[in-house]
């Protein structure tokens, strides 16, 4: 097999501006960002399981509100862990095909904490393997990014990772309405068998794409089309875990894309939490009712990732990251004025096209900036500020919302968004046309 040549990115990054908008790629890569897309959604349909069947867990258990939300925060803390841990340990093992395997691991965890809380009985039981869940799906979403960006040429490496993004707006709207399909014939307890189903489908797909055959094909058909590889061969990652690590918190461009990455979710998780509560009690809306609009921003997310995330790689990460902390401000803001059920289908759908499309932009910064510990980075990234975004926001804006209102709760959600344009104008630009005149 021939060996995987090296391309100077310094060479071809000039033209990244005069390249066609359309992206293409070999059929491998394709496949990998369709594996990991539906690896997106699988995240996304678990975190809206809970949410969804807490009425339900609530009355069986017998629990109040306060152990409700404890639950509830078991998968962000396990999230935390799992985003660093498995991030960290999986450049040990390796990138590209290796990194498949690392992704598999994170699946299986996944799967096996789906079934094991079909058939757990106790509240105990229920506890730990929410934390597992929220162990594996923290682990999955680095990993998973760094995978498609090791499948995908640099040059749409923002389309790659914002398409693959889609999954979490899709299982935003999609997953309350199956959970409520197999509620009406099931009980809570089988719609966590959703995972496992999904993550069967996935980890069968990746033993065909996710190979070392396959990786080969993918970096010939870069190279003979003169485009940038996905990761510069030539660079010898360390095993070490430890130096992995170390090497991601000395980058100022992951540093400062954790800030932004925690100041977009407090905004959205600050917003979406409690959007049934406002539609139930302030619009008058049913509970089936609510749920279904609450979700209604998904229409338009997996467009907003795709083409945020597109934009960034022709206009700058900089560039694309500035124009959503203003709209997801904007929009949030405009959350003050849902007073009926038409104007919470207009202001949602248009939230939509920026609650989720800065993440892709943020996670491709990072693996532009991590040449030796892309997983690492995005681990550590991802880790801590969806742990600490998680759990510090719902008690604060719960705290806005029943001692201020809920105008006040937007307006303070609102500043979080605006206040990422601080480390925004921080941050070193890797895409687009400035980044290519540094690099010549």
């Amino acid at each position: 097999m021939a060996k995987i040549q090296h391309v100077d990115e310094r060479v071809y990054s000039g033209d990244i501006s005069k390249k066609s908008w359309v992206p293409k790629a070999h059929p491998i890569s394709w496949l990998m960002l369709l594996v990991t897309t539906l690896a997106m959604l699988l995240c996304s349909i678990d975190r809206q399981i809970l949410p969804t069947v807490l009425p339900d867990i609530m009355k069986d258990y017998k629990l109040n509100s306060v152990e409700a939300g404890f639950l509830n925060s078991l998968n962000f803390v396990g999230s935390f862990i799992g985003a660093i841990l498995v991030g960290v340990l999986a450049d040990s093992l390796g990138g590209g095909y290796r990194r498949a395997w690392s992704w598999m691991g994170t699946c299986i965890i996944t799967a096996v904490a789906g079934i094991a809380t079909f058939f757990s009985r106790g509240i105990g039981g229920l506890q730990f393997w929410r934390f597992i869940m929220g162990f594996g799906t923290g682990a999955m979403e680095p990993v998973n990014v760094a995978l498609v960006s090791d499948f995908w040429h640099k040059e749409n490496r923002g389309f790659a990772i914002g398409t693959h993004h889609t999954g979490l707006p899709i299982g935003q709207f999609v997953g309350p309405v199956l959970i409520g399909a197999i509620l009406a014939v099931g009980t809570w307890r089988t719609t966590f068998l959703w995972i496992p189903i999904i993550g069967i489908i996935i980890m069968l797909l990746q033993v065909f794409v996710g190979t070392k055959k396959n990786e080969q094909r993918v970096y010939n058909w870069i190279n003979q089309r003169n485009l940038t590889l996905p990761r510069d061969t030539n660079i010898t990652v360390t095993k070490n875990p430890f130096k992995n690590a170390f090497e991601a918190i000395k980058n100022r461009n992951v540093m400062l894309g954790m800030s932004i990455n925690f100041l977009f979710l407090w905004t959205e998780m600050g917003a979406a939490t409690f959007l049934t509560l406002q539609l139930t009690s302030n619009v008058g809306l049913s509970l089936a009712h609510a749920a279904v609009i609450s979700g209604s921003s998904g229409i338009t997310g997996w467009i907003g990732q795709i083409v945020w995330g597109t934009v960034s790689d022709h206009l700058g990460r900089k560039f694309s990251l500035s124009i959503l902390a203003v709209g997801s401000a904007v929009s949030v803001l405009g959350c003050i004025f849902i007073h009926s059920a038409t104007f919470a289908w207009v202001i949602l759908i248009i939230w939509g096209i920026f609650r989720n499309s800065p993440y892709p932009v943020v996670f491709s910064l990072a693996v532009d900036s991590s040449k030796k510990s892309a997983g690492a980075g995005l681990g550590i990234l991802i880790g801590v500020s969806l742990g600490l975004s998680g759990a510090l926001v719902t008690p604060v804006a719960g705290y806005f919302i029943e001692h201020f209102g809920w105008t006040w709760n937007y307006i303070m959600l609102s500043a979080f968004s605006f206040l990422a344009l601080i480390p925004i104008y921080l941050i070193r630009e890797t895409a687009g046309e400035k980044a290519s005149m540094k690099a010549e």
